[in-house]
């Protein structure tokens, strides 16, 4: 068995494309999933299964999505080896003075090509910044979020991929819900 999360974009914004969690968690044990948790309303899901490839889960649950509450709903999915590593890896955790309630990580669908990495590269938004690692952008905004230009919106045009963002303390959630230790 792989353990994996998933994480919606869009849902339960403002009324728009409402997923109730209950019923997301039963879509995923209808599909066949194993140990399906989920966590607060914006779509985080963790669970096991026999599937090895994340693009085929990420299809499976995408289509039963669309199928069961009639709209689409972009879905990223990340085994746990990957969470582990978005948690090892975030560079701001080394930085005297980085307070941890003002950390996001931007998942991306997919490796951005190099030229659009070269491109994000050139924007300077201090004091909010972001480092990019793989797939994805961690992203430091002292004076909140809700303020910042280095939204989830400015990733997707910049970087040419799909993307959802979770603050800090969903992202550690979501290790522990499947076995990983808090950082």
């Amino acid at each position: 068995m792989t353990t994996y999360i998933s994480i919606l974009r869009g849902i339960n914004v403002s009324g728009h494309k409402p997923v109730p969690m209950k019923e997301l968690q039963a879509l995923y044990e209808s599909l066949g999933y194993e140990q399906v948790k989920t966590y607060i309303q914006s779509g985080n899901v963790a669970f096991a299964t026999s599937e090895q490839q994340q693009t085929l889960v990420k299809g499976n649950i995408e289509k039963a999505i669309s199928q069961h509450f009639g709209f689409d709903v972009p879905v990223l999915v990340r085994t746990k080896a990957d969470v582990q590593k978005v948690i090892e890896e975030n560079p701001f955790l080394n930085e005297k003075g980085i307070a941890p309630d003002k950390l996001h990580v931007t998942f991306l669908d997919e490796l951005p090509k190099q030229e659009n990495v070269d491109k994000l590269l050139t924007y300077d938004y201090a004091p909010d910044r972001f480092v990019l690692i793989g797939k994805e952008v961690y992203v430091y905004c002292p004076n909140g979020y809700g303020r910042t230009k280095i939204n989830n919106t400015f990733f997707e045009s910049k970087l040419k991929v799909g993307a959802t963002t979770r603050n800090w303390k969903t992202v550690n959630v979501l290790a522990e819900m499947v076995g990983i230790k808090k950082a």
